[in-house]
């Protein structure tokens, strides 16, 4: 298993503090999806179990509205997107196309529950970092979305 793969999943929030065995372990069980420049690794309302580590390349996370996709966010290498499915197995809540070329470890429920199997405080320490992860998004949303909301002038009916 290659140290560098190991070492990008070390520098990410959600596989923070997991020793190198175990990180090499849920490598093992993990496929590499490639997806071409303007492919997608998946679309809103899929539905999903799994979650992505970008490995090479560029992606955006597109939402649709009134009919049009439109830009949340540009991923890069190290970046992981889907976690969200692997916690509450729901449809996606938006589209990842690829910018450039990308190759992603794919990260599904069932490999996590292996890890659960194998080592029950790593899966754990998995988890709750998921969870600070979602939490520390949603934190960042509320705040964004406060600051559009007190600079837009109120309406009177």
């Amino acid at each position: 298993m290659p140290q560098a793969r190991i070492e990008l999943l070390q520098c990410m929030p959600i596989f923070g503090g997991v020793r190198a065995d175990i990180l090499e372990f849920l490598l093992g069980l993990c496929p590499v999806e490639s997806v071409s420049k303007n492919g997608y690794f998946f679309r809103e309302g899929d539905q999903a179990d799994s979650m992505f580590v970008l490995e090479v390349g560029k992606a955006a996370v597109l939402k649709s509205w009134r009919g049009s996709d439109h830009l949340l966010r540009t991923l890069e290498q190290g970046d992981c997107f889907g976690e969200m499915a692997v916690m509450d197995l729901c449809p996606r809540s938006a589209s990842v196309r690829a910018v450039e070329d990308c190759a992603a470890i794919r990260i599904s429920a069932g490999n996590l529950y292996q890890v659960y199997a194998k080592d029950l405080k790593q899966f754990a320490l998995i988890q709750m970092n998921m969870g600070r992860e979602v939490c520390r998004r949603l934190r960042d949303l509320d705040n964004r979305l406060f600051s559009v909301t007190m600079e837009t002038p109120e309406t009177t009916s």
